[in-house]
């Protein structure tokens, strides 16, 4: 590792036993050989993982429960208790390799007071960085005023949020008849940047200047339409008021990753949109590539003080590690 230019990976997942499979809708589409080979990455903590983390020059990183996680299960208490067995393993493994792994909480945000009840124990009585979720829980997003307290609980922690992927409630009509266009392959961007614009729109940012989003996949398109953005919202009057124009919200209140997008060309566009301190490293283990995303990001046509704030300077300020 002390070869290799110094990273820190926030989207890399873990399975916590016992939890049910609610990824039958994520993996419907992949290989069974290649989900035999996922299942014993996500269990593992030790050998394998540390290894490639090592190859990789990835000195620590940030865990998550694999998706759809408990945005899958539809009762509420349930979905409770089963967050926090996963925080509670989670910091286990923490607990065996403290400087290689941090936490994102997994969170039951099915009511807003269930969620800031188990942020607050994940980031003060466990640890966590802050919390990854899935997505919309049965539809229900999270630009409501009534996730307003979840939002305010956040900001006064002072941790992101990690808006991670999840299928749309229904199959929009321009995906029905192609399960190639569903899921990782476009779907779950159209969703995943949708949600993340209800949150801008719907005023979240205003209400809760301090709140950090974290988007992965290069911040599902995002960055590339901030100029758009600003240009339609002037000329439509649907009555909805920003204290800033929208795209200053993306690279300040919106941050990303580069997780699962090994492309310079994408990677230099998201950074003369939202400036070189809102873009981090990040894979997607164990779905991408450890060895593939770190020789991107090292071989990447980035000034060095930009290429160390992309790897690992941008979390470090904004995760305090």
């Amino acid at each position: 590792m002390d070869t290799r230019i110094r990273k820190i990976a926030l989207e890399e997942h873990f399975s916590t036993p016992g939890l049910p499979n609610y990824a039958k809708a994520f993996t419907r589409h992949i290989d069974p050989e290649i989900l035999r080979d996922l299942a014993a990455r996500l269990s593992d903590f030790d050998d394998r993982r540390i290894q490639e983390m090592d190859q990789a020059g990835i000195a620590y990183c940030i865990l998550s429960q694999t998706g759809p996680s408990v945005q899958g299960e539809q009762d509420a208490r349930q979905a409770m208790a089963y967050a926090q067995a996963s925080n509670d393993f989670l910091a286990q493994q923490i607990a065996r390799h403290p400087t290689r792994f941090g936490g994102f909480a997994t969170l039951a945000m099915h009511t807003p007071q269930q969620a800031v009840g188990e942020l607050t124990r994940a980031v003060k009585q466990l640890g966590f960085k802050g919390a990854l979720v899935n997505g919309h829980t049965f539809g229900a997003y999270y630009d409501d005023p009534s996730y307003d307290p979840f939002w305010e609980a956040l900001q006064d922690l002072g941790v992101p949020l990690y808006l991670h992927p999840a299928d749309a409630v229904a199959t929009p009509r321009a995906l029905e008849g192609h399960p190639e266009l569903a899921g990782a392959t476009w779907g779950w961007q159209v969703e995943t940047a949708s949600h993340a614009l209800r949150l801008l729109f719907g005023g979240v940012f205003d209400r809760f200047p301090r709140v950090r989003v974290i988007l992965g996949h290069m911040g599902e398109g995002l960055p590339f339409m901030r100029w758009r953005f600003d240009s339609r919202f002037a000329v439509y009057p649907h009555g909805v008021r920003l204290q800033r124009p929208p795209s200053s919200y993306i690279g300040t209140n919106i941050l990303i990753t580069t997780s699962g997008v090994c492309s310079a060309p994408a990677l230099l566009g998201a950074i003369g949109e939202m400036g070189p301190e809102a873009v981090m490293f990040s894979v997607d283990y164990p779905y991408e590539s450890t060895a593939l995303a770190a020789e991107f990001i090292e071989q990447a046509p980035l000034d060095e003080e930009v290429r160390q704030l992309v790897c690992h300077g941008n979390a470090q300020r904004i995760f305090g590690l």
